[in-house]
């Protein structure tokens, strides 16, 4: 196998291990919100989902037209510095645990703590991907992630 077609392979292996855990966090999403322990009626879930909601917009909206990717491959041309990503370097992953860990904590359950669990450890095993990719692609990522947190600001 030449050189070309071995990194190759291991780019199309990446975007399978990116892909699998945001997929599983979508029906995770799911299965909280057709078992129906998405929402609830407390005002601090409630708080904790919109302010969820609200940093995934922000997220969204602080990406240049045309270069946002579901998938972990990066799509710009340089590092978002911008909007949250001054603060945290994943915050559309962070929103997404926030907005599971809200409904988890207001139906406690075997079923909504081990949805929750394995959301967390599929979205760290989905950064850990990507961190690898932003630094292969941008020299100056690594020192970006010194100065910023990957999921939680000031602490992780």
């Amino acid at each position: 196998m030449s050189r070309q077609a071995a990194e190759t392979q291991t780019e199309d292996a990446q975007m399978i291990a990116s892909a699998l855990p945001l997929l599983f966090v979508v029906a995770a999403i799911v299965l909280l919100g057709v078992t129906g322990n998405l929402f609830s009626p407390s005002p601090f879930a409630i708080a904790a989902q919109f302010a969820a909601v609200a940093l995934a917009v922000w997220a969204r909206t602080s990406f240049q037209k045309g270069t946002f990717r579901v998938g972990a491959a990066p799509g710009g041309t340089s590092i978002i510095k911008r909007g949250p990503y001054r603060f945290i370097r994943h915050p559309m992953y962070s929103a997404a645990l926030l907005f599971i860990w809200a409904a988890v904590a207001s139906h406690l359950s075997a079923l909504t703590i081990a949805v929750g669990m394995a959301a967390t450890a599929l979205i760290i095993v989905r950064v850990i991907v990507e961190e690898r990719l932003l630094r292969a692609t941008y020299p100056d990522y690594l020192a970006y992630s010194r100065s910023t947190k990957a999921l939680i600001p000031y602490v992780f």
